[in-house]
């Protein structure tokens, strides 16, 4: 008989390889699935997406100072919705302007203040470099149907001020060039200057 002994190692081998293919053909299955299974709609990005949570600082009428909300696009309009309340809506070809900003905001309260004097030896200042949050401010400068100019101005998370700014700007909202606003800045030094 000539046959040849199969060793330990080599049938290890084998259902170590069938394993793990095993495995990967589960890995495609569900990857698979899970692609098929959206919809449309799912796929693409709805309005509600780009609706982001921000507080309004001052600016829309119908809304408070200082209140919380989400900011959307909804169609042609800038929308801020507060919660329980009617949103408070711009339509997008009528921003003139966005401006962004940049915010650092102490948090901690009194807590905060009693734990930073507490602190021996000046550690307060270590303290305090820990205890601001930073924050993005966007501005909308915009007209009302009666050609009144308005503006609005919305704290954001940092990073988000940059990305919902090119969602308006796609959206189609205007933006004043950077030289156009340069100009208009030194444009009273100069006068003031000449006096």
């Amino acid at each position: 008989m000539n046959r040849n002994p199969i060793s330990y190692r080599q049938t290890a081998n084998a259902s170590l390889l069938v394993s793990r293919g095993s495995v990967c053909l589960a890995l495609l299955l569900w990857v698979g699935t899970t692609a098929m299974g959206q919809t449309p709609n799912q796929a693409q990005s709805s309005p509600e997406a780009s609706a982001i949570r921000v507080t309004h600082i001052l600016g829309f009428e119908d809304a408070g100072h200082n209140a919380n909300g989400e900011l959307s696009i909804h169609g042609d309009a800038l929308q801020f919705q507060r919660s329980g309340r009617p949103a408070t809506q711009v339509r997008i070809s009528s921003i003139q302007n966005i401006a962004l900003g940049g915010e650092s905001k102490q948090v901690g309260g009194v807590p905060m203040m009693l734990g930073k004097a507490a602190v021996p030896f000046g550690g307060g200042r270590v303290v305090s470099l820990f205890s601001h949050k930073k924050y993005d401010s966007l501005t909308v400068e915009y007209l009302d149907s009666d050609g009144g100019f308005h503006g609005a101005i919305f704290r954001l998370s940092k990073g988000q001020g940059q990305v919902f700014k090119k969602e308006l700007v796609a959206s189609g909202a205007h933006t004043a060039p950077l030289e156009d606003q340069a100009k208009t800045q030194s444009t009273p030094e100069g006068k003031n200057e000449n006096k």
